[in-house]
């Protein structure tokens, strides 16, 4: 099957409720490919409960330590709120869906990325993904917190970027789109239209490249590595124009090579 995988992070949510451009462009994929996945972070909102509840967000690297009280935060804003808030627009859109977690089903479990960071975990496939494909045979959208759990049961915050990489390289999607608040990648003070994976690792080495956009780069290459070799970031996905040819469009592009 031909399958697309749209990763939104927490910045970018508002433009799925506030906007109905981006329905637009998702009837065209859907239209393009066999399905779609959705893969979403909750970033700012994250921060936002945490701050109200008197908790402090610390972050390495771009990831957020996590304590147990503020991994429950992360499960009621993430799995919670925005993963149904998600799946309400998408259904009052016209376009089936169902909320899902990296829980589910026992298909993944997280190994603790740095004990520095507390409850955060890499995600490893373990079960068979053939579940998720079935919905995206239905036609339904299947839409992704990244929560996960560990081998003991603990819940684990895993970064939404790299949670997005594992999942689509476990059902071998072909194309990934990666919608940030930024328009793309920057280098040398400009966007780039393509990048490849010597001028991400140059990047991320001499600092242009930071914080969030650490590991989403990270997980841009896990993806080239695994052979998925169609992945974009930007922030305004409506404004991509599909044809034939492939796509056009603003943000970046992820290359291989030169």
């Amino acid at each position: 099957m031909k399958i697309a995988l749209i990763k939104i992070s927490g910045k970018a949510l508002n433009q799925l409720f506030e906007s109905t451009k981006w329905t637009h462009s998702f009837k065209k994929l859907m239209n393009i490919y066999d399905g779609l996945i959705i893969v979403h972070g909750a970033g700012n909102t994250i921060s936002d409960w945490t701050k109200a509840l008197g908790y402090e967000s610390t972050f390495v690297n771009g990831q957020r330590v996590t304590s147990k009280e503020i991994m429950d935060v992360v499960v009621a804003v993430q799995s919670g709120v925005l993963n149904t808030k998600i799946v309400s627009s998408l259904v009052s859109n016209k376009f089936n869906s169902i909320g899902l977690s990296g829980i589910d089903r026992a298909t993944f479990v997280a190994e603790q990325f740095d004990a520095e960071l507390g409850f955060v975990g890499i995600p490893k496939l373990i079960g068979d993904v053939t579940w998720i494909t079935d919905f995206i045979k239905s036609k339904t959208i299947p839409v992704f917190s990244s929560v996960c759990r560990d081998s003991e049961g603990n819940l684990m915050n895993v970064n939404a970027d790299i949670f997005a990489e594992v999942l689509a390289s476990s059902i071998k999607v072909e194309t990934v789109f990666f919608i940030s608040d930024v328009d793309g990648v920057k280098l040398n003070g400009d966007y780039k239209s393509n990048i490849n994976k010597e001028e991400i690792l140059l990047g991320i080495s001499n600092g242009e490249i930071t914080d969030g956009m650490i590991p989403k780069m990270h997980s841009c290459l896990g993806l080239l590595n695994k052979g998925i070799n169609k992945i974009w970031i930007g922030s305004k996905i409506q404004e991509v124009n599909f044809n034939e040819y492939g796509f056009n469009s603003g943000g970046t592009w992820i290359l291989q090579s030169a």
